[in-house]
């Protein structure tokens, strides 16, 4: 079944993967696995968001997606709206730093 075995093994050291090497998540990722990534911001992840902050996942490379086509895009659509709020926070903050380092 395609998307059954994630293609992240070049991700290990930089995300938070589950057992079977797909990148853990939002709600899924525990307060150890945030502060073992350093995570740097006073929120925890969005929904598809990764252990580094700005940094999403969507369709099958993520824990716990169904592994079809439409939830896959379904996802990547939630990601941009994601990704325009993180931006904005970073903004906001003043902070292009953490632009540039996430």
């Amino acid at each position: 079944m395609t998307g059954a075995q994630p293609n992240t093994a070049w991700l290990q050291g930089c995300v938070v993967l589950d057992d079977h090497g797909f990148v853990k998540t939002g709600p899924d990722l525990g307060k150890e696995q945030l502060a073992d990534a350093r995570w740097s911001l006073p929120r925890p992840p969005y929904l598809l968001e990764s252990s580094v902050p700005g940094v999403f996942a969507a369709g099958d490379v993520r824990a716990g997606s169904v592994k079809r086509i439409a939830s896959a895009v379904g996802e990547g659509s939630i990601c941009v709206q994601f990704v325009h709020r993180v931006l904005r926070e970073f903004a906001d903050a003043g902070n292009q730093s953490a632009i540039i380092a996430a």
